[in-house]
Formats: C-alpha cells, structure tokens, sequence
C-alpha cells in the first residue's frame, strides 16, 4: 500500500556527504537531451545582483560599493547538458573582497572556464558610479551618475579579451540652426534661438594586452573631447554660461563621434573601440545617430542598424 509523503518542512534535517550524493544529476543526463543535440553557443545567467567594491578617482574617495549586475555564459558542447548556475554566482562571492576591474573578471572567467570545461565563457558586470562635478561659476557642485560595464571574454583557444564599456550624456548645438539663427539676425534683426538637444554617447573599448583602463578613464576621455556634459546643480549664472560653452562647442553626431575617436585612437591602453554617438532631436520628431570604429582588421563592426541606447 503506497504512503502519502508528509507535508511539512524539516528544519532539523541535517544533510550528510552520503545523503548528498544520493542526491539526482539530471545534468549528467546526456540521454535525456531534448530537441536538437547541437551546441550551444552561450548558456548561464543575467541579472545576479550583489554589492562590488569599484576603485574610482573621480568619485570622492579611492572606492566606492556599488550594485553590481552580472551576466554570465559559457558554451555547451552539443553531448551536454545543463551547468550549474550557482558556480558562477559563487565565484564572485569568492573575490567579494576584491576591487572589480576588466582584470579581475579575467581570473575570475578562468575559474569560470575551468569549472564548467567550457570551449568560450563570458563575464560582464555592470554598474552605475558617481562623479561629483562642479558647477561652471556659482561653485555649486553635485552628483552625476554614469553607466558603465567591465567585460572579458575567453575564447576556444584560451585568448582572454577584456572591454569597458560607459554611457556619456551631453548637450549637443546644432551648428546649422546656429548659423540660421545668426542670419535672422543680422539680414532682418529678428531675434532666433539655435536648437540644442540632450544626447548620448555610448563608447566600448577593448584594452590592450597588459594594460588597464578604469571606467572613469572612459568618462574623462568623452568630457575632454566634447565639452559640454550636461550639468547637475546650476544657478543662473551656470546656465548661462553653459549656453556660453554650447555656443563655443557647436557639434553634429558625426562631428561628436569624431571627436571620441580622437580621444580613444591616441590612447594606448585600448587596442580597439566603437562608439556610438545618438542626438535627441528638437527639431525633429526622429534622433541624429552615427557610429564610429578603430577600423582594426578583424575588429570592432559597426553592425547591424541598431542605434538603440
């Protein structure tokens, strides 16, 4: 006569390396594969949040913990099954003390590597830091706030590549509508405002072998070459003079891409980069985009058309 099993939680129940054994491997089923029994080219997680100590010279201190989310994929060989997606989430419990950088990732993906006896793994970890900025007269200073990522990848022959990616947001003055406004007023003494739009440059660059290069290295490269980041506590006096720096910095999208790649082509700590720069149009109801590479063989592709950011 069969038994119904007991519908409680055992709280005292205490597991054994015996019970622990017993216990199922359905990943070690290779049988029981369902569909096609082909490769898998990423399997793993996305979205495993914990706190990660980031070393930032920009933000007030030498660290800063900030909300870390990871993802994290290796390959399966078409005979496999499954992996254990806890080891990964370990793994970054097992360097919690560490500071996060393209480095760290690197050890922490051979581990990862090895672990799973994956042919290609991944690891990327994104963030958001802070940077405090002073205004432009008043002497106000705030908070701005930027998003990042570190990266690194393993391929099949154990080539590790690392990247760090950031978003820039800044204003951009149409030089057109600049040269238009100017017109109205000189041929018919009509007053005309220049059009100006919030914009957005999101810059991936991969680092030369042995090199390193910080998330806020990224974000001094895109204040350098475009000079007009959008600002955080203005008075009056901030506001025109940002209206002062627009005017002195006109830009279009490909003047703005350009501009980067100034920045990034004469810094050797990145071997390669893309960048692609979006102006939130108020002139029109549609963006300005543009994307922009090194152009090293084998390298960064501007892609498909998606300017998405």
């Amino acid at each position: 006569m069969s038994t119904r099993s007991k519908r409680v939680y055992d709280a005292s129940f205490k597991v054994t390396d015996a019970y622990r054994a017993s216990l199922p491997d359905v990943m070690q089923a290779a049988n029981d594969i369902a569909g096609a029994r082909v490769a898998i080219q990423q399997v793993g997680i996305d979205g495993f949040k914990l706190p990660m100590r980031f070393a930032l010279k920009n933000a007030g201190k030498k660290e800063h913990t900030l909300e870390a989310r990871v993802t994290g994929a290796v390959s399966l060989e078409a005979a496999r099954r499954g992996i254990n997606m806890s080891r990964i989430m370990r793994t970054f419990y097992e360097h919690d003390a560490d500071v996060c950088s393209p480095e760290l990732l690197g050890r922490i993906l051979k581990k990862y590597r090895r672990a799973h006896a994956a042919l290609q793994a991944g690891l990327r970890v994104a963030f958001s830091f802070p940077a405090r900025l002073s205004s432009l007269r008043s002497g106000l200073s705030g908070w701005q706030y930027y998003d990042a990522a570190y990266e690194a990848a393993l391929d099949g022959s154990g080539q590790l590549r690392r990247y760090v990616e950031l978003d820039f947001v800044y204003s951009s003055a149409c030089p057109c509508s600049s040269e238009l406004a100017e017109h109205a007023r000189e041929t018919r003494d009509v007053f005309a405002v220049g059009h100006s739009q919030r914009s957005k440059a999101r810059v991936r660059v991969e680092l030369a072998s042995r090199r390193t290069l910080a998330a806020d290295d990224l974000r001094a490269h895109c204040a350098a070459a475009l000079q007009t980041e959008t600002q955080v506590l203005v008075k009056r006096e901030d506001e025109q003079a940002f209206a002062e720096l627009n005017g002195a910095h006109l830009k279009f999208v490909e003047d703005a891409a350009r501009l980067i790649y100034a920045r990034l082509a004469a810094d050797a700590r990145v071997c390669d980069f893309r960048v692609v720069c979006a102006h939130y149009e108020s002139l029109h109801s549609h963006d300005a985009v543009s994307v922009i590479c090194k152009g090293v063989p084998g390298g960064m592709t501007a892609g498909a058309l998606d300017f998405r950011l």
